[in-house]
């Protein structure tokens, strides 16, 4: 005791200190067994019933389970590049102007329809209405974006509304 009254240092701070100390070590003793406790639980009820054999057999099980699942994915990964590749041929663009082709009482009667594909291939589909003579229906081969036949003013507004959407149709009255 003669080191600590030298240092100038009361023995029962000390005491305190180390007293903390192993409850401290006391506290965590607890916690550690309680989770060991916990981890063999665990293992038991994994454990339960089973031998190295049959365990093996469950983990081989799994295991073909999971070949499986990775031979679905691969196969549904290949189906969905398949309908992506279709889907490009598919018409995707549309559009329809409606308008009055003889200014006739008759109305709004006769249209324009374009259909494009993803790479702007398709057609146009124009109905020419008259009261008096009946009804005229031409269509027209778009491919890249072009016709190579002259459009009216109608068929070019809807080739060009057909163009610049994406799966919106849209009726303009």
């Amino acid at each position: 005791m003669g080191l600590f009254e030298r240092l100038g240092i009361d023995v029962s701070y000390i005491v305190i200190v180390l007293f903390v100390i192993n409850v401290a070590l006391i506290v965590v003793t607890v916690l550690l067994y309680n989770r060991q406790k916990k981890m063999k639980n665990n293992l038991s009820v994994f454990m339960n019933g089973k031998d190295a054999e049959s365990l093996e057999d469950a983990m081989v099980e799994k295991f073909s389970e999971i070949n499986e699942i990775n031979r679905l994915g691969k196969a549904s990964a290949k189906e969905i590049i398949d309908i992506k590749d279709k889907h490009m041929f598919a018409f995707q663009k549309f559009s329809i102007v409606k308008y009055d082709a003889f200014k006739e009482m008759g109305g709004k009667l006769s249209f324009s329809v374009c259909m494009l594909t993803d790479n702007n291939d398709g057609f146009i589909i124009s109905s020419m209405h008259s009261t008096s003579e009946g009804c005229y229906v031409y269509i027209k081969e778009i491919i890249a974006g072009e016709a190579y036949v002259l459009l009216s003013e109608e068929e070019k507004k809807v080739l060009n509304e057909a163009k610049t959407r994406n799966n919106v149709p849209e009726v303009e009255l």
